[in-house]
């Protein structure tokens, strides 16, 4: 895999429906759409490719995955996971006519592992560690959510125990300063392929740009290489897009997430 069309074609067989979804309770297939249930009360849509669907019918299909999550009612939210690269005619205006409201675009990142460690160093007086403690679990989702401006969700560390729990394979790292928990990211390594996923970076915003959340990356990288892994994917933010480009990896497509709330 040498230039984007590669890892793009790589990305769409390889890093889509089930290797997205490790953790999922439960899976229904709704023509090529994967209705995925997961801890927590959250649903998630996703597929490989909409099977040259045109508009009539891909109204047909929002609405029908939203109903079957509608009729659950512990699922409180749904997200349908978008790509730039899809053809999809009429997805966006059926997604906003059924409720969903489209979020920030984010830039799906592909590359290999060595580039996000050659050279780093981690900064004085900072220490990464994985975490794996139902505390060190708490307090580092509640640090993430802080970074993003949200308030305190307990329901996704509760998440994240319980994939723990099923020891999946996800790791989350963790960097520090002074004992306190300053920047966080996972590690999802997939089976059956050459990638792992970097995930959920989040830098409280007075410790960002002092290379942490680099020396995090790195980190993660290294424990992914010592699994046998090559590459790596993203979905990134404008914050953490420059470094992954820094280190090798390229945008080969942008992905955007439709959130429902009932």
């Amino acid at each position: 895999m040498t230039d984007i069309q590669s890892y793009l074609q790589a990305y769409d067989h390889q890093l889509r429906t089930d290797a997205e979804t490790p953790s999922a309770l439960s899976v229904t297939t709704l023509g090529p759409l994967r209705l995925v249930t997961f801890a927590g009360g959250r649903g998630f849509i996703t597929y490989q490719d909409l099977a040259g669907a045109g508009a009539a019918e891909i109204n047909s299909l929002v609405e029908e995955a939203l109903a079957h999550f509608v009729a659950d009612p512990t699922i409180s939210d749904v997200e349908w996971k978008a790509r730039g690269h899809d053809h999809a005619p009429g997805l966006h205006e059926a997604l906003l006519a059924n409720g969903f409201v489209a979020g920030e675009p984010e830039s799906i990142m592909v590359g290999p592992l060595e580039g996000l460690c050659a050279g780093v160093t981690t900064p004085d007086g900072v220490t990464l560690r994985k975490v794996t403690s139902d505390d060190d679990m708490r307090a580092m989702s509640a640090m993430a959510d802080e970074a993003f401006g949200e308030s305190t969700n307990t329901r996704t560390a509760d998440a994240l125990l319980a994939r723990l729990a099923r020891n999946d394979g996800m790791e989350l790292w963790v960097a520090e300063v002074d004992g306190r928990m300053v920047s966080a990211g996972r590690l999802e390594p997939v089976p059956g392929t050459d990638f792992v996923g970097i995930w959920g970076g989040a830098t409280l915003a007075e410790f960002r740009r002092r290379g942490i959340y680099r020396a995090l990356t790195a980190e993660r990288a290294r424990s992914a290489l010592a699994l046998g892994k090559k590459f790596v994917h993203s979905d990134s933010t404008e914050f953490s897009r420059p470094i992954l480009e820094r280190s090798g990896l390229v945008k080969v497509s942008t992905t955007t997430p439709y959130e429902w709330t009932r």
